[in-house]
């Protein structure tokens, strides 16, 4: 019996509705190639074990340039964070303002997410920079096999190819 998202099996116990089996399995649909398209055996291609000299020095370029980025950003959010640019006005305001006071402590607090969110993008980003001094950048941290380069240039700190990131989300 196949499982699909819209087919969970529940089970009725007292007044409650409780999911038997909460692991969906994604519809998956197979199109067969082209006839025209060629592909080369895979006895032909030799597997890859890891990212030539030339093409690291191409990831820690854009990965180099995103980090100067992350670090503006982190900063900016920082100084929003402390009001560091603030002139002292803000001991001025009414005290009888508590719904203003609650926004911008709300606003505070999605800058301080934020703030913590650019910081864990820095550390990937330098993790991804030490993985390139190590020889080991773009290898799949679960199959061992290589990221694709593509995958690479839009998410530099990507440590998992898409077949082991879609196998870690649907466990």
């Amino acid at each position: 019996m196949k499982k699909t998202i819209e087919n969970l099996h529940t089970q009725r116990k007292g007044t409650t509705n409780q999911v038997v089996d909460a692991k969906p399995i994604a519809k998956t649909t197979r199109v067969a190639p082209s006839p025209n398209t060629k592909r080369p055996k895979e006895a032909d291609v030799p597997e890859r074990k890891r990212y030539s000299e030339v093409e690291l020095a191409e990831f820690r370029k854009v990965i180099t340039k995103k980090l100067e980025q992350a670090k503006k950003d982190h900063e900016l959010l920082k100084s929003t964070l402390c009001y560091t640019d603030s002139h002292g006005t803000d001991d001025t305001s009414p005290t009888f303002k508590s719904l203003e006071d609650g926004a911008s402590v709300e606003a505070k607090e999605e800058t301080a997410q934020l703030t913590l969110r650019q910081e864990k993008f820095i550390q990937n980003l330098q993790n991804a920079l030490i993985r390139i001094e190590n020889k080991t950048y773009g290898i799949c941290r679960i199959t061992g096999k290589l990221i694709p380069k593509e995958r690479l240039l839009i998410v530099p700190h990507a440590t998992l190819c898409i077949d082991a990131k879609t196998m870690q989300h649907f466990n």
